[in-house]
C-alpha cells in the first residue's frame, strides 16, 4: 500500500508542472487569431468574469473547434471568444491553456 501511495504521489508531483504550463504563442500568431475572430464575426460568449490560464470553464460555455488557419499546433484545442479575449481550452478538461488578449 505504501508503494502505491508513493508512486501516485510521484506521478502527481511530476505531472503538476506539465499540467499548469500555458501554450506559447508567437506575437504574429496571436495577431492571426485575433484577426480571424474579427473577420469571421465570431459571436462572443458572455462570461461572468475574466478567465485566467488554469481556470476550468463551466459546461454551459460553448467551445468552438479551432480553424485550420491557426495551424496544426492548435488542433487539439477548442476556443471561446469573449469579445475581449480568445480563450484556448483543453476540451477534455475544459481547462484554459491560454488567453489571447
Amino acid at each position: 500500500m505504501k508503494r502505491l501511495l508513493l508512486t501516485a504521489t510521484a506521478l502527481v508531483v511530476l505531472a503538476g508542472p506539465a499540467l499548469s504550463q500555458a501554450v506559447v504563442i508567437a506575437p504574429e500568431q496571436r495577431k492571426v487569431i485575433k484577426e480571424y475572430v474579427v473577420k469571421e464575426k465570431v459571436r462572443p460568449f458572455q462570461l461572468q468574469s475574466r478567465v485566467t490560464v488554469g481556470a476550468t470553464l463551466p459546461a454551459d460555455v460553448t467551445l468552438s473547434p479551432v480553424p485550420e488557419t491557426w495551424g496544426p499546433a492548435f488542433r487539439s484545442y477548442r476556443y471561446v471568444y469573449t469579445g475581449d479575449d480568445v480563450v484556448l481550452v483543453d476540451p477534455s478538461s475544459r481547462r484554459v491553456v491560454e488567453v489571447i488578449d
